[in-house]
């Protein structure tokens, strides 16, 4: 599984900044206001050969001291128990504070990396400063600049060196065993639709958002078919800041994708379809996992006979990135359809495994070019040689082509559909990469 690196620390020392900028990316809301960051972003990051995911955990909002106090807490601990390796940011110019000081203390108690980042040090004087911070009882810290870039090589470098090596599997690494990780917001059901399948109740089920407990892989055999099913626990302890239960959903959802073959989404048919819903299925789709959506709680919906068409058309249009998914409506609580569940694992297991002969999949391809030419570029007319299929789990092809900036986003979607049009893929990605050949 690939490590996860949470940045945490207090309001406004640059977290989104220093974030954006391991992740060469502006998807984060960065203003100077404290507070601004409302949602949990994460990102893929790339260093000296090594992959993570970046967690930016956002400041925590102002409200009483008690609330603060909490919600330190809560977040430090989410980080502590998901994460590999910890970045405490602090501001190397207003020094460190009471808040700096308590966040430390408790990462002090892990056994986990904790890197100190002493952030906005753009003068050499700044960065003499930043030994101030050698009081948190975490080492030397790093005195970056995550506005300018200065000194962050230096501590990607020491992010990767502090990252496990790589961990062997968890699971059985039995090809015959499917394993499917049920994967969604707190709440919608996941434990209940696990419990149904294993006609038992294993795991704790309440309504109270992220009651699950600690839950164990568990094993089933159906026929002669072997899974695994992966449960995404909650937290540990009640807590009523929500945005905290949330995020720790998040994370302890990319661990359950990270183990598993196929990702039962499960979205709760009351709420529908939620920007969390749509985080954690992107997740999925680029980490290149088979995916069945579940509408569950279907029995608590007034219908008429164009709700089911209406709802799917909603989910098709909100979740249009994994519009090869098929998708049931369920009812834990009933379990209406709920076995269909398993019936689409295995079709979508089956479906990734799919290979295409090079002849067949060159003469698609040709008769795709023929029907719909790729469109030119500054004159310039991209040509395509031949395809081959690389790899399956997802299926995965190379096109070799005369100069791959040429491709268009618009024409290799186009080669997708056709694709999918001929060949059966319900449920799985598919990867097409474009190699330059050689003397083209």
């Amino acid at each position: 599984m690939d490590p996860l690196v949470a940045i945490v620390g207090r309001p406004n020392v640059g977290k989104s900044t220093l974030f954006n900028r391991l992740a060469q990316t502006r998807s984060a809301i960065v203003e100077e206001l404290s507070g601004v960051t409302r949602d949990r972003l994460y990102s893929r990051a790339y260093w000296n050969g090594r992959e993570f995911v970046l967690i930016d955990t956002g400041g925590i909002v102002p409200g009483t001291t008690d609330k603060i106090e909490e919600s330190i807490k809560i977040q430090a601990e989410a980080a502590i128990q998901e994460s590999d390796v910890i970045l405490l940011v602090v501001d190397v110019r207003s020094g460190a504070n009471s808040m700096d000081i308590e966040i430390a203390q408790l990462l002090r108690k892990t056994k986990k990396p904790v890197i100190l980042v002493a952030n906005k040090a753009e003068t050499m004087d700044l960065h003499i400063q930043a030994g101030e911070f050698y009081q948190l009882g975490l080492g030397e810290p790093i005195a970056v600049s995550a506005a300018h870039g200065l000194n962050t090589g230096d501590l990607l470098d020491a992010i990767v060196e502090r990252m496990p090596k790589r961990e062997e599997a968890e699971l059985p690494d039995d090809e015959s065993i499917i394993k499917v990780a049920f994967a969604g917001r707190p709440n919608v059901g996941k434990s209940s639709l696990v419990n149904f399948l294993l006609g038992q109740e294993r795991m704790i089920v309440t309504d109270i958002p992220g009651t699950t407990r600690d839950a164990v892989d568990s094993f089933k055999v159906v026929g002669e078919d072997k899974y695994i099913f992966i449960d995404t626990a909650g937290i540990r302890r009640k807590s009523k800041v929500f945005e905290s239960v949330e995020y720790y959903s998040v994370l302890r959802a990319f661990r359950a994708i990270e183990k598993s073959d196929i990702v039962v989404m499960v979205i709760d048919s009351v709420e529908e379809v939620t920007e969390q819903d749509k985080r954690i299925a992107g997740y999925a789709h680029e980490k290149g996992k088979g995916i069945v959506i579940a509408v569950n709680k279907w029995d608590l919906i007034d219908k008429d006979n164009r709700t089911h068409k209406q709802f799917l058309e909603n989910i098709r249009k909100e979740l249009v990135f994994i519009s090869y998914a098929p998708a049931v409506f369920v009812s834990a609580l009933t379990g209406q359809r709920v076995q269909n569940i398993l019936d689409l694992v295995k079709e979508v297991s089956e479906k990734r495994k799919t290979r295409i002969s090079t002849g067949i999949l060159n003469n698609l391809i040709r008769e795709a070019v023929a029907v719909s030419p790729p469109p030119s570029s500054k004159g310039k007319m991209l040509k395509i040689y031949y395809a081959t299929q690389v790899g399956d789990k997802p299926p995965t092809f190379i096109m070799f082509v005369n100069n791959p900036k040429l491709v268009h986003f618009s024409y290799k979607r186009y080669l997708e559909n056709q694709l999918r049009e001929a060949f059966d893929f319900t449920g799985t990605p598919i990867r097409i990469f474009f190699r330059e050949r050689k003397g083209s």
